[in-house]
């Protein structure tokens, strides 16, 4: 073996572990966050921001590692399924028939969130039975489909909403509900996301892991034939993944859309943020796109935060996730939790 193998080799022993990384990265951006801004209300305030934008982040950025983790296919109109999930929702929510015949605004924007999540999961379920499934041999093309169904998408959004942003004018109670928070007051709502989208990354891991579907989705993807020899319809199992991460984009779509309300340039921005995640967190690996999602968000927060106070220079805080992509792709190409080849 040549010296210069024995160094290598020398160097991946010594790395340190992904969750000590972690953990190292996470208490770095929390230090300099409060070295640069000592008070407590504005520290907490910026960490919960950046968890209730982390949670945003996983709901696209999750469906993208799963499909991409279990079917191997990288889908870049997930975007796109934020976007309409924000469009649908909104519509829902201030249609004068719907507020005629559900005039309870909490009950009414609930429903606006399960109409958005069930749109979602319906053209995923499309576009993975119609157009995806003759392509899963030839990797190229489902990228280029994904990619031209999400200008399509985008067309018909811009077809029928216009590209008029428009903002969440028909509060309800959790919308308008704030508490203090080290004497800073911060939104009930914001606090109800980040509940959720925790909730949601414990019951998927545990469905991906611990259920009898997770267990035929896992075989499927190792030997489909096998699978399929004991009587299951993989591709049925294939066609629910698809939807499972598509609905997830949509459903995260119409959760900010009270907040963020719905714009003709949200998908293409969180897709941007959503794959920076995928590709920290490691390609197709669940666990790295939750805590990558966490990074990404609670470092953009703390450099927005920061470039807000002493640089005047918001345009950082965007390019926040790209610059930390590369970081962490410079130290560990495969990501923080991806298996090297």
């Amino acid at each position: 073996m040549s010296t210069l193998q024995l160094q290598l080799r020398s160097l991946r022993a010594r790395k340190l572990p992904s969750t000590t990384t972690v953990i190292l990265i996470f208490a770095a951006l929390l230090i300099f966050s409060y070295v640069t801004n000592p008070d407590p209300g504005s520290f907490a305030i910026t960490v919960f921001q950046g968890l209730f934008r982390g949670m945003l982040l996983f709901l696209v950025a999750a469906g993208l590692s799963i499909i991409f983790g279990l079917m191997d296919v990288l889908n870049f109109a997930q975007g796109t399924y934020f976007m309409l999930g924000a469009y649908v929702a909104y519509s829902v929510h201030h249609s004068p028939q719907f507020n005629a015949a559900i005039p309870d605004p909490n009950l009414r924007f609930l429903t606006s969130v399960l109409i958005a999540t069930g749109v979602g999961a319906i053209l995923g379920a499309i576009l993975e039975r119609f157009l995806l499934r003759p392509l899963y041999s030839r990797p190229i093309f489902q990228i280029v489909l994904t990619f031209g169904v999400s200008i399509v998408l985008t067309e018909a959004i811009r077809a029928i909403w216009s590209t008029v942003p428009y903002s969440w004018t028909n509060l309800f109670s959790f919308r308008e509900g704030s508490f203090l928070l080290f004497d800073q007051p911060f939104s009930t709502y914001r606090l109800f996301v980040i509940a959720i989208g925790a909730l949601l990354i414990v019951v998927i891991a545990l469905l991906l892991r611990r259920t009898r579907l997770g267990l035929i989705i896992r075989a499927g993807v190792e030997d489909s034939l096998m699978v399929e020899a004991l009587g299951i319809n993989v591709r049925m199992v294939f066609t629910l993944v698809f939807m499972l991460g598509c609905a997830m984009a949509a459903f995260g779509g119409a959760i900010a859309a009270p907040f963020l309300g719905a714009t003709i340039g949200m998908g293409n921005q969180y897709l941007l943020w959503a794959i920076a995640v995928v590709v920290i967190g490691g390609m197709g690996s669940y666990e790295g796109t939750a805590v990558g999602s966490l990074i990404v968000s609670l470092a953009m927060s703390v450099v927005g935060k920061f470039s807000q106070q002493f640089l005047n220079q918001p345009v950082w805080e965007i390019l926040t996730p790209m610059v930390l992509l590369m970081l962490v792709l410079l130290a560990k190409p495969s990501g923080l939790f991806g298996k090297e080849n």
